[in-house]
């Protein structure tokens, strides 16, 4: 995600870092280049495209800003909805280990070792989900959280978060029969796990779930064509004008494009997309401290404006 301050009025037309441009540069060199063909033919051979009128491109230009706009709306609210997934997961992870330090006595080596058990589980799982929606390998990030007794059925697991919930449901039938703390207790806690299958459950959702493909394949037919058609449209009136407000026109349409698409996933790695690595690292930090450990790591800065 991109980290940084609104650039000045100088600057604002010369950032490449978080903006889109990289992106669509193709389409429009391209529409820059038809545009300019068709203006070299109107001067050397007037009237060869004549004046059509506004009218057509207004209405078919507004047609498509309400498509692009509902898009693009959609692919926000998916985007917001996974930021606030991953607040509440910050939430859930910081009131389990609140409840785990405060009600479950450490006094005895059964307290202290349940206590560092099920927030290490909590830390791995946060790790887990992450991994889990960016598609990359968990291990040396949940291993050391995880008890070498299950690393191998870990490994063997589909679905590595939901393994490791289940492990901390059975830590957490151990503590209730080993009376470790009280049903109202047991069940506040159980709470906390439930709402973080939600959270898993929900992430999984939007991952799993892009928007219908025929929508998406409408508005890029539509945009293509409506950008290929403007230059005839404007030709006989804007002259030599023509490639550059065409070239305008362009960005603006297949900017709203690539970006809508870079929104509908919000758990990639892209400069626009979630910090994921950058939160899972603030629970892990959040939760070792109130542990009291004394090796935690150091918090995840941006490197150029970019927070990963």
């Amino acid at each position: 995600m991109i980290v940084r301050q609104t650039p000045n009025a100088l600057k604002i037309f010369f950032t490449l870092r978080g903006s889109i441009i990289p992106k669509i540069y193709p389409q429009i060199l391209l529409i820059t280049f038809l545009s300019t063909f068709i203006t070299i033919i109107q001067h050397w051979l007037p009237d060869s495209f004549p004046y059509y009128g506004m009218a057509t491109f207004t209405l078919l230009g507004i047609a498509l800003s309400l498509f692009l706009g509902f898009r693009n709306n959609a692919s926000y609210q998916r985007w917001w909805e996974a930021r606030g997934l991953w607040g509440q997961l910050v939430y859930d992870s910081r009131s389990l280990t609140r409840q785990v330090l405060s009600f479950i006595d450490n006094d005895t080596e059964t307290g202290h070792d349940t206590q560092r058990s099920m927030i290490y589980l909590t830390i791995a799982f946060t790790h887990a989900v992450r991994h889990r929606l960016r598609g990359t390998s968990p291990w040396q990030d949940i291993e050391p959280f995880v008890e070498s007794t299950h690393h191998d059925s870990m490994r063997q697991a589909k679905n590595v978060p939901d393994y490791l919930m289940r492990l901390m449901g059975k830590q957490l039938g151990d503590i209730r029969r080993q009376q470790l703390v009280s049903e109202q207790i047991v069940q506040n806690m159980d709470e906390r796990l439930t709402s973080m299958t939600i959270v898993l459950a929900a992430c999984e959702r939007i991952h799993n779930t892009p928007l219908p493909f025929a929508y998406m394949l409408l508005v890029h037919r539509t945009t293509y064509l409506y950008c290929f058609m403007l230059p005839f449209g404007l030709v006989a009136t804007l002259g030599w004008a023509t490639p550059l407000i065409c070239a305008v026109i362009a960005y603006t349409f297949f900017g709203l494009d690539a970006l809508s698409e870079e929104l509908e996933e919000p758990f990639g790695l892209a400069a626009n997309q979630l910090p994921l690595t950058a939160l899972s690292r603030t629970i892990e930090i959040n939760l070792r401290e109130a542990l009291g450990d004394t090796d935690i790591p150091p918090d995840i800065t941006p490197i150029n404006g970019y927070l990963q």
